[in-house]
């Protein structure tokens, strides 16, 4: 299928979850989900099988914190992986009046924001394969519940491209694909290589990018915000990481004009060998990352980076249970639903 025939496709769900009317969302689901679709979750969901399993283990109690949940997507891209494989990547942000506990998550009574990076495999017209990162810290952090270490990045609702044109994206994507796979190889050079210059970022990104990485680590504009609040205390506590293709594991790429997506489930093997990174101890303990990322180029540069990591995976592979800690740290509020008043009353 070309990339305007997937995106027909996906339209019908994509137009009901803009809005979210329960049932009629799941009827879109389960049309557009085959029956045991494999649908592969962040922390602490899990893996799923089938749509309704999907829709009650992840959709129903979001909606019940969240009754006028809307989902707002921001970009859209959709064609074949270079191993002949069709996906579809979407990312964008979940809104409504949190006003219900969501995974004991204290309600706010305001309007609240999750960013997501959903990737759905299609064969035959339908989704065999789903890879979904929801930002559930990012929650945590708006409930004023974080029971975790602070972010060196900015906190901020993560906005659509600043070009305006992601949901109308269109035309080959070989070269945003050859470009940021480039990048990624030279970052991988260092610190094997000891200069920090054989990165190269200069090559690759533009003076002014910015970078949205996941809440806990935060986003970063430029090449010294992105080398202060992310990639230097990534690396003096994982030094050894590596590209997937250099190893086992397996990501998917789609590439339109001038955007390019990857999902990984994992797709990256790391040691966790030094301090410094989001407050965590060097555990000298292998971790597997998954990472899903969207990038935007503009004039030839990465003009925007999109990134989400399952990070509340990544602390249960260290044995800290973070929704635990969660209870813990909230455990004298109140957790009861909150009725928010119309205003017109005295």
């Amino acid at each position: 299928m070309q990339s305007a025939e997937l995106k027909r496709l996906f339209a019908p769900f994509e137009s009901s979850a803009q809005t979210f009317d329960s049932s009629g969302t799941r009827e879109k689901i389960e049309a557009l989900f085959g029956p045991s679709a494999e649908v592969k979750m962040c922390c602490p969901f899990g893996t799923l099988s089938g749509p309704s399993a999907f829709f009650d283990t992840c959709y129903s109690p979001l909606l019940q914190a969240m009754p006028d949940l809307e989902r707002r997507d921001m970009i859209v891209l959709a064609g074949s992986t270079p191993e002949g494989q069709e996906w579809i990547g979407c990312m964008g942000n979940y809104m409504g009046t949190f006003v219900a506990p969501f995974l004991d998550i204290p309600p706010t009574g305001r309007l609240a924001h999750m960013r997501y990076h959903e990737f759905f495999r299609i064969e035959d017209g339908r989704v065999t394969e789903m890879q979904a990162i929801w930002d559930i810290p990012e929650l945590m952090m708006q409930a004023g519940a974080w029971p975790m270490a602070p972010q060196l990045g900015a906190y901020l609702c993560t906005p659509a491209p600043m070009s305006g044109d992601g949901l109308s994206i269109f035309g080959d994507g070989q070269a945003t694909f050859d470009h940021v796979v480039a990048m990624l190889e030279d970052l991988c050079r260092h610190p094997a290589e000891p200069d920090p210059k054989v990165m190269q970022l200069e090559k690759y990104w533009h003076p002014s990018f910015n970078w949205y990485g996941p809440a806990g680590i935060g986003t970063a504009r430029g090449i010294s915000g992105f080398r202060n609040w992310h990639q230097i205390p990534f690396l003096r506590a994982m030094p050894d990481r590596k590209l997937d293709a250099m190893g086992d594991l397996m990501s998917h790429w789609v590439a339109e004009g001038d955007y390019v997506c990857e999902t990984g489930w994992p797709n990256m093997r790391l040691t966790l060998s030094g301090d410094g990174w989001m407050g965590i101890a060097p555990a000298g303990k292998e971790v597997l990352l998954r990472s899903l990322d969207f990038w935007r180029m503009e004039d030839g540069l990465i003009r925007e980076n999109w990134v989400l990591v399952d990070l509340l995976d990544l602390y249960a592979q260290l044995g800290v249970d973070v929704f635990a800690r969660l209870r813990e740290f909230n455990k004298a509020r109140n957790l009861g639903q909150i009725s928010v008043p119309s205003g017109l009353g005295t």
